[in-house]
C-alpha cells in the first residue's frame, strides 16, 4: 500500500521569492504556473486539489513538487535547451544593428523581434540579447515637441528658478485650466473585478456635456485652489484669480505659473494686475506644458478620477471633480520637488535639436 505523501513545507524566504515572482509583470505564465503550484502546496493543500485548481494533471503537480524539492527555486525555471547555442558574429550583430536603426521593415513601420530575426536569419532570442545589450527598444515610442519660443532659455532659468528657490515671503502657484473634461456615461453597467477576472466595460459611451476645470499647485504644499466653469473665457480666469486672492494670505506675494493662453493676457487680466501687484505672472515657453507643475497633477486627477469615472450628468462630473480635488488636499498633497536645473534641461534640448534631420 502506497504511504501519505510526507507533509510539504517550504523557508519563508523562498514563499516572499515566489510571492514576489507573481506581483511581477513581466513574469512568464510557465513560472507564475509553478510559483502558484508551489505556494498552494506549502498552503497545505492537497495535491489533487491543485491540480483541480490550476486546472493541470497530479503528475505535473508531482513533477514539480520533486523537481523544486530536488533543486530549490532554480528548479522551477526551464532549463537550457540541449545543443549548442549559434554563435553570432560580430558582422550579424553589426548587421542587426544597422538595420535596426536605418531601415524599416516592408511589413511594418518598426521593428519586431520576429521580423528582424526573419530578415537577419537568427532566433529571436539573439535578436532580444543583440538589442538589450545595445539598449535599442523599436517597439516604443514617445512623443515630443521642441519649443520655439525666442526666450526659451530664459523663460526657463525664470520658472526652474521659482520651483528649486522660491522667493521669501512668497508662494508659487503652478496655474492651468483642464478644459473641456467629458461627463461620459457607459451605454451599460461595468462587469465588477472579481477572483480571476479583471473590470470589464462597453467600449461605447454617451456623452452628457462638458466641464471645464481651472487649478492653482501650491508648490510649498501640493494642495490645489480649484475652480469649474462652463465656459473658457478671460473673465473665468479673471474670477479665479480673485478665488485665488481671497484664499492665500494676504501679506504673501504670489508668483503664477503660467502658459501662453490669450486669456491670460488680454487687457482686462492686465488692469486687473496693476491693481492687485502681489500677483506676478511668469509664463512657460510655448510647447512646454512639461515646465507647468500642476500638470503632475491634472495626470493624477485623469487616472484616478476621470479614467474610469462614469457619470450621468455634468453635475455628477462637478461632484467627483470638487471630491477628488478634497480628497488631495486632506490626504493626498505634499510638497512638489523640481529636480532638473535649468542648465540640465537646456543641455538636453540641445542635444535633441542636434539629433533632428537637418
Amino acid at each position: 500500500m502506497a504511504g501519505k505523501t510526507l507533509p510539504f513545507t517550504i523557508p519563508r524566504r523562498d514563499e516572499a521569492e515566489l510571492s514576489r515572482w507573481l506581483r511581477r509583470r513581466s513574469l512568464s505564465q510557465h513560472l507564475a504556473f509553478r510559483a502558484r503550484l508551489i505556494l498552494l502546496l506549502a498552503q497545505g493543500e492537497s495535491v489533487t486539489a491543485v491540480a483541480e485548481r490550476l486546472q493541470a494533471t497530479r503528475k505535473t503537480v508531482h513533477d514539480w513538487r520533486a523537481r523544486y524539492l530536488a533543486e530549490g527555486l532554480s528548479g522551477l525555471r526551464d532549463k537550457p535547451r540541449p545543443g549548442r547555442p549559434t554563435v553570432l558574429t560580430d558582422e550579424v550583430v553589426e548587421r542587426i544593428l544597422q538595420q535596426t536603426v536605418t531601415e524599416i521593415p516592408q511589413e511594418s513601420t518598426h521593428w519586431s523581434v520576429r521580423l528582424m530575426a526573419k530578415y537577419a536569419g537568427v532566433t529571436t532570442w539573439q535578436v532580444r540579447q543583440v538589442w538589450a545589450a545595445a539598449d535599442l527598444r523599436p517597439h516604443r515610442l514617445k512623443s515630443f515637441k521642441l519649443s520655439r519660443d525666442p526666450r526659451f532659455a530664459q523663460k526657463v532659468v525664470d520658472v526652474v528658478g521659482l520651483y528649486m528657490n522660491p522667493p521669501d515671503h512668497a508662494l508659487v502657484l503652478s496655474v492651468d485650466e483642464k478644459t473641456q473634461i467629458q461627463a461620459l456615461d457607459r451605454t451599460q453597467p461595468c462587469l465588477p473585478l472579481n477572483a480571476g477576472k479583471i473590470e470589464r466595460r462597453t467600449h461605447d459611451y454617451k456623452r452628457h456635456g462638458t466641464i471645464d476645470l481651472y487649478a492653482a499647485f501650491n508648490t510649498a504644499t501640493g494642495k490645489v485652489i480649484s475652480q469649474l466653469s462652463a465656459r473658457h473665457r478671460a473673465q473665468d480666469f479673471l474670477r479665479f484669480l480673485r478665488k485665488i486672492d481671497r484664499q492665500t494670505p494676504k501679506a504673501l506675494d504670489l508668483h503664477l505659473v503660467l502658459d501662453n493662453s490669450s486669456s491670460h493676457k488680454t487687457i482686462d487680466v492686465q488692469e486687473w494686475l496693476e491693481g492687485h501687484p502681489r500677483f506676478r505672472f511668469h509664463f512657460t515657453p510655448t510647447s512646454s506644458s512639461w515646465l507647468n507643475a500642476v500638470e503632475s497633477w491634472f495626470g493624477q486627477l485623469e487616472r484616478r478620477a476621470l479614467e474610469r469615472g462614469v457619470f450621468t450628468s455634468v453635475q455628477d462630473l462637478k461632484l467627483e471633480l470638487q471630491r477628488f480635488t478634497a480628497a488631495h488636499n486632506k490626504y493626498a498633497a505634499k510638497p512638489f520637488r523640481w529636480t532638473k536645473s535649468a542648465e540640465t534641461i537646456l543641455k538636453a534640448v540641445k542635444r535633441a535639436k542636434n539629433a533632428l534631420p537637418n
